[in-house]
């Protein structure tokens, strides 16, 4: 997952305050969990005694490497979820990308509830998560380990709150729900992608299956890390683009001239300074070129992201190469933005010639009704645990997911998994007391939505 980091020092005094209070107000608590019912609290007391073997679950899994293009490593976790998924009734698939692609592939387990399978008026509730990790083999950050810090509840690992958390709240919250034979309609798909944090190419095959299955559900919950009191209704999309710009080559005493015109580098620069003047400023749009490389010759390697370029301070440049993303917050922004620049790049100066190439990546998770409805319902969740009343995170301050790709076609929440932080880094770490409140209200919200 990309995302705006978390100030470690702040998520954990808040935390502390949080915990604090539910641990000190019994009145406070005892309010809210009235607002339980009988068999909710049975669900919660289930994932209680569960608890212990879930941390141990979590620990298996985090120190099992999966780095998105360790596809073993990703594919061996995928085989321990699929086991218990199994025990659980759940019909696995694992979804094998094209060699190609160099990715693993993914997980989807699905099973309907009840007696009459075929026509099954439940909801049908898309849970998703992720199982690789940026960490690859070679890091030297590859096991669960605990501390003496927030009373001996944070643990440190990779991918221990991108997101192998959530994945591990989806299977304890299932647990609890079937095992004590809760569910009595509705269909649950979970879909592990292998490659979030890089998607494979093309993004019509990477996620094409979980596509599919997103329009044939009615709600997507995805469990990436989540926080307190906020929940993600909204996020921007992300796209790349790609500048090229051709200039006539000559001696530079006769730059500006007729029969050599301005040059590549001096094209380029009017284009980037006018996407800075005239494209930027709309909220929630940004763009930002990444890589630039210019001169007399320039070659682009294989991997996109490494150029080589020649040049002389006496000679006009001929070629520029520019990199870049765009982010949005909705479908309409994203074409608002791409045809401005489009009419930026064809106002050529004399003698040069600029194409912009654009290519889709995440789509825009548009921030709608049926999303904030959704998390209210969540939110009456965990009000009634104890904690805090939900809101929504800003979308601009969100980066792209996965749920990003099924927005479009189905009401969407995320960050339902615990909370930590320090993602992507060696100092990724989570607390083990949201990992079992998060697991609590995962269970409980779902056992309310299949039965509304």
């Amino acid at each position: 997952m990309r995302i705006v980091q978390q100030r470690s020092v702040i998520s954990l005094q808040i935390m502390s305050i949080i915990f604090s209070l539910m641990a000190t107000s019994s009145l406070f608590s005892e309010t809210k969990l009235q607002e339980l019912s009988i068999i909710e609290q049975q669900i919660v007391d289930s994932v209680d005694l569960s608890f212990a073997a879930e941390v141990k679950f979590l620990e298996k899994i985090v120190n099992i490497n999966s780095g998105t293009r360790n596809k073993k490593g990703v594919k061996a976790v995928a085989d321990v979820f699929m086991n218990e998924f199994s025990q659980l009734g759940f019909n696995n698939q694992w979804l094998e990308m094209p060699a190609d692609m160099d990715r693993a592939g993914h997980l989807l387990s699905e099973q309907t509830f009840g007696s009459d399978t075929h026509n099954n008026k439940g909801k049908k509730l898309l849970l998703m998560g992720h199982i690789d990790t940026v960490f690859p083999t070679d890091s030297p950050f590859q096991t669960f380990t605990r501390t003496d810090e927030l009373d001996g509840h944070k643990v440190l690992g990779p991918g221990i709150t991108d997101m192998k958390d959530g994945d591990t709240v989806i299977l304890y919250a299932l647990k609890a729900l079937i095992n004590g034979g809760y569910i009595k309609q509705g269909t649950i798909s979970i879909f592990f992608t292998g490659d979030e944090e890089s998607a494979g190419k093309p993004i019509s095959i990477s996620r094409g299956e979980l596509i599919k299955v997103a329009k044939r559900s009615d709600l997507a919950l995805n469990f990436e890390s989540g926080s307190p009191d906020k929940a993600v209704v909204g996020r921007r999309g992300s796209s790349n683009w790609k500048l090229t710009v051709s200039g006539k080559r000559a001696h530079s005493s006769i730059i500006f001239s007729e029969n050599v015109g301005a040059g590549a580098i001096f094209e380029t620069s009017r284009i980037l300074n006018e996407f800075y003047q005239t494209v930027r400023g709309e909220h929630g749009l940004t763009f930002n070129p990444g890589v630039i490389s210019g001169g007399t010759f320039v070659s682009e390697a294989e991997d996109g992201a490494t150029f080589e370029s020649f040049g002389k301070t006496n000679v006009v440049a001929q070629k520029v190469i520019v990199k870049g993303g765009l982010r949005f917050l909705n479908e309409d922004q994203k074409e608002r933005a791409r045809i401005k620049m489009r009419e930026i790049v064809n106002n050529n100066r004399p003698l040069t010639q600029a194409i912009i190439e654009f290519e889709d990546s995440y789509t825009a998770m548009t921030a709608t009704v049926e999303n904030y409805a959704a998390m209210a319902k969540l939110s009456d969740v965990g009000i009634a645990l104890g904690m805090p009343e939900l809101t929504a995170y800003d979308p601009t301050k969100r980066g792209a997911a996965d749920i990003s790709f099924v927005a479009p076609y189905v009401t969407s929440l995320d960050a339902l998994g615990a909370w930590g932080g320090n993602g992507h880094t060696p100092n990724e770490w989570l607390d083990l007391r949201t990992l079992n409140l998060s697991t609590k209200r995962a269970a409980v919200y779902l056992y309310r939505l299949l039965n509304e």
